[in-house]
């Protein structure tokens, strides 16, 4: 296994509706980021075709089997001869359903794909959604976990992934404006990902996308996060095409895997007193006194 190695993450405007087009730009960054010494790629969510589609049937239309569709095909290849492991956002198709995934690619071919499990605003009409958890791929840069965007909101996701292992969980994300933020203020999307790292002691990679698609803009922001929860890269800019890049040391990581000599985020969690389920949304209060 290999314990030291160079992330990067490819912060990029893809153009919506040119698979082609992504592809030829995607390989670029990747080869730019091998040529810094990148051993892992982490590129945006939706990275193939870009995001706001008009429907489903649009969606489908740019969607490609994750088998042998043309970007993961390209970037299959790419991995192959640059000898690097590739995370990319690839809108997929399989059969009549459509999803928002995220492919994992090494020197040997496809090892997984992870479908958006968090569905984001009319995300609920166009994909759909994962049912099949949050796993996590034994790789020789170490244990990856992977999840999309607003998958990052739920803390379920980077703890799913830790209690499996996860050495890192990289997020391909399209991070958009939130309401209500501040002036001057972290953005949101940064926060979540220190926030997760802090609290599994795993590397997080939150990798967005900049630009604007039919009128909706993207925030950038990129950031790759440490095990203590603070950045080693980043936050990147918010309008610009770059590379944010550090280095993760596995050894170190999983050999100090606490805040202090009694405090150990897994071991000690209160599985006997925490509530795992309830209403989706809060009960409407009673007008009766």
């Amino acid at each position: 296994m290999v314990t030291r190695f160079l992330l990067a993450g490819v912060q990029m405007a893809p153009v919506f509706g040119d698979v082609a087009a992504n592809v030829a730009s995607t390989s670029a960054w990747i080869r730019a980021a091998a040529d810094r010494g990148a051993r892992l790629v982490v590129l945006p969510e939706a990275a193939s075709a870009g995001y706001v589609f008009a429907d489903r049937a649009e969606a489908a239309r740019y969607a490609q089997p994750v088998s042998d569709g043309p970007t993961v095909t390209a970037w299959a290849r790419l991995a192959a001869e640059l000898d690097v492991w590739i995370v990319g956002g690839v809108t997929e198709r399989d059969g009549d359903a459509v999803f928002n995934s995220a492919v994992l690619l090494g020197p040997t071919g496809l090892l997984g794909t992870f479908r958006k499990a968090h569905l984001w605003n009319d995300e609920k009409e166009i994909y759909d959604r994962n049912d099949d958890g949050f796993p996590v791929f034994d790789t020789p840069l170490g244990r990856i976990g992977i999840g999309i965007c607003y998958d990052a909101w739920f803390p379920e996701t980077f703890r799913s992934a830790a209690l499996q292992g996860a050495d890192l969980v990289v997020l391909p994300s399209n991070w958009v404006p939130v309401p209500g933020q501040p002036t001057g203020t972290p953005a949101m999307a940064n926060l979540m990902c220190m926030t997760g790292a802090h609290s599994n002691q795993c590397y997080v990679a939150g990798i967005s996308r900049i630009g604007a698609e039919r009128g909706q803009p993207f925030v950038g922001r990129s950031v790759l996060v440490g095990p203590d929860g603070w950045p080693i890269a980043g936050p990147a800019s918010g309008d610009r095409e770059e590379l944010v890049l550090a280095e993760v040391d596995l050894i170190g990581t999983r050999a100090h895997r606490r805040h202090n000599p009694f405090n150990q985020p897994l071991a000690d969690r209160r599985t006997d007193l925490y509530v795992t389920d309830g209403p989706a949304v809060p009960t409407a209060f009673s007008s009766r006194p």
